[in-house]
């Protein structure tokens, strides 16, 4: 077949219904609609929800889970495509840490050392380590399913940077339930959820996003 032909045949092919980067924010947006449900079956809402939102360190549970699944969202939706880099939304990843340890900083300073251990452990460890990655799990397989419509030339990377995003949606969940406010708790246990999902994204995008 002369490349005219071939050129001429693929023109004549529908487009596709939805582009690429509604498709990514439909899976986006289920993803959160399934960590949501499971939060709600599962644990729900803390009762003094009222109560600790007046307190710094329960908002600042957010500050820190919100930009990090925007950045981490950002940053896999222009790995889908091939060509591109993760742009600015690496800044907003950036800022993540660096907000984290001010925090820690900050409660250092302000609490007595012998309270330290206890602030870092606190109620809830194994129970941020097993939740969040369990609400993670329908937003990180929606978001690996449609990012197979893309062409990520680094498949593990892309995929890790959706498994951050789905573990970003999960702890900005679970921060409604959990009562360890502590930015201490938080760089700890929440970030070591949300890794955990990073290497299962880097798995699933090495196994589902190769072409």
């Amino acid at each position: 077949m002369r490349t005219e032909d071939l050129i001429d045949r693929l023109a004549l092919d529908p487009p596709p219904r939805f582009g690429f980067g509604t498709a990514f924010m439909t899976a986006t947006l289920l993803g959160i609609l399934v960590a949501g449900g499971v939060f709600l079956a599962v644990i729900g809402i803390r009762p003094d929800i009222g109560r600790a939102a007046e307190s710094a360190r329960f908002l600042f549970k957010f500050v820190a889970t919100v930009p990090l699944a925007l950045g981490a969202l950002g940053v896999a939706l222009r790995l889908s495509r091939p060509g591109m880099a993760a742009g600015g939304w690496r800044l907003v990843l950036g800022a993540v840490p660096v907000l984290l340890a001010a925090a820690v900083a900050l409660e250092l300073y302000q609490v007595p050392a012998n309270l330290w251990q206890s602030r870092l452990v606190g109620a809830n460890a194994g129970f941020c380590l097993i939740l969040i990655p369990l609400m993670a799990i329908g937003p990180l397989a929606l978001l690996i399913a449609v990012m197979r419509r893309g062409a990520p030339e680094r498949p593990a990377l892309a995929g890790g940077f959706a498994g951050l995003a789905a573990g970003g949606i999960a702890a900005t969940f679970y921060a409604m339930h959990c009562p360890d406010d502590s930015p201490l708790f938080v760089a700890a246990w929440y970030s070591a959820a949300i890794l955990l999902m990073g290497v299962a994204g880097c798995l699933a995008g090495r196994r589902f996003l190769r072409w």
